[in-house]
């Protein structure tokens, strides 16, 4: 009887020890299988912290994307363009606030850690900056790589941001929309042979800085029907960023020119320079539209879907006589910002006037 009786107690303690081991081990389990891993644009595996409350967007794009995915007023660390962007700053009001660790690829290690960030979004050249990225990993906070050169990479970026920020659903919604605006312009312009495109010159902020191959404007115009000019010439490649000479620009002679700085229209319908130039001759250099973004701008894509559909109905309206861009407009920043905008608001996007603060001005 004593013997069964220190039996059991020996059974039950065993019982008990092994119970609670297999519990542990079940939960280190557990824990292990909830940790979030995203892969970011240079295929990095990244764990996702718990708390996500404080987002920093070391990148413009990623900023606009991180508020289309509803995350606006969780931004706190930002680069300083971002508050240049005047709808996107009356949309989300704490971005004038936002602490700006981040100038000319310089991290101000003060006003980063001052920013608290539970999360980082990095730009790609900056990701390739050793002593950029030695900063950020001081402070051991995670950071996702944000990059693209295509429209696919450009997709991904967003879904990559919606899956760190637990957003898989509007990021999806989002690339749906980009790509049904890719398919309405395609079907339309898939007959008209390459030879009979309209020749198109880009020029991204400065008047000779343009487009080269396996960059996402290239894919994007060419998508919208453009024969770029740009894309088989000889650029010269300076801080990232790809120039053309007024020699070459002379000789192209685009039929269509289209900018994306405010001004540069202006100065190109304007200076003598550039006076020979057919699309100069015809007046037919026209300003993108800037809305949270410039439309169609290498870093603040957000808007690309949008600037193929205008860009299609720029070059060939007649064919795009059904797209009506005040409500394209209108859908776009109603569906994904929840932003209604009055008829007199879209015209100002649409002219890309006033849009943007200029430096020193935000």
């Amino acid at each position: 009887m004593l013997f069964n009786r220190k039996f059991n107690t020996f059974f039950n303690i065993t019982l008990f020890i092994l119970l609670i081991f297999f519990t542990n081990c079940w939960a280190d389990q557990v824990v292990t299988a909830e940790k979030k891993i995203v892969i970011d644009c240079f295929g990095r595996e990244v764990e996702m912290p718990e708390k996500m409350e404080r987002i920093g967007c070391l990148f413009a794009y990623s900023g606009h994307a991180v508020a289309l995915l509803n995350r606006g007023p969780d931004i706190v660390a930002i680069v300083d363009g971002l508050r240049r962007d005047v709808l996107f700053t009356e949309m989300f009001p704490n971005i004038k606030d936002a602490i700006v660790p981040s100038k000319s690829s310089v991290i101000n290690i003060e006003e980063l850690a001052r920013a608290d960030c539970d999360i980082l979004f990095i730009q790609g050249e900056n990701a390739v900056n050793e002593a950029y990225v030695a900063q950020i990993e001081q402070f051991d906070i995670p950071y996702l790589v944000v990059a693209y050169n295509s429209i696919d990479e450009h997709q991904y970026s967003m879904e990559m941001i919606g899956e760190a920020l637990g957003e898989t659903e509007e990021a999806r919604e989002y690339i749906d929309y980009y790509n049904n605006c890719i398919k309405r312009v395609q079907d339309k312009i898939k007959d008209i042979p390459f030879s009979e495109r309209v020749t198109v010159y880009h020029s991204v902020n400065e008047a000779t800085r343009t487009d080269a191959k396996g960059t996402l404007s290239a894919e994007w115009l060419e998508v919208a029907g453009a024969h770029n000019v740009s894309l088989d010439a000889d650029l010269k490649f300076l801080e990232n960023k790809y120039f053309a000479n007024m020699e070459q620009i002379l000789l192209w002679d685009a039929e269509v020119f289209i900018v994306n700085e405010e001004n540069v229209d202006k100065y190109i319908l304007t200076n003598e320079q550039w006076a020979d130039l057919q699309a100069v001759k015809n007046k037919r250099v026209y300003k993108m539209p800037n809305g949270v973004s410039r439309w169609g701008h290498p870093t603040n894509a957000l808007e690309t879907p949008l600037a193929i559909l205008w860009t299609a109905k720029l070059l060939y309206p007649d064919l795009f006589a059904d797209i009506n861009m005040q409500e394209e407009v209108k859908y776009f920043y109603s569906t994904f910002f929840e932003w209604d905008l009055t008829d007199e608001y879209v015209e100002k996007i649409l002219s890309g006037e006033g849009m943007r603060l200029r430096k020193g001005d935000a």
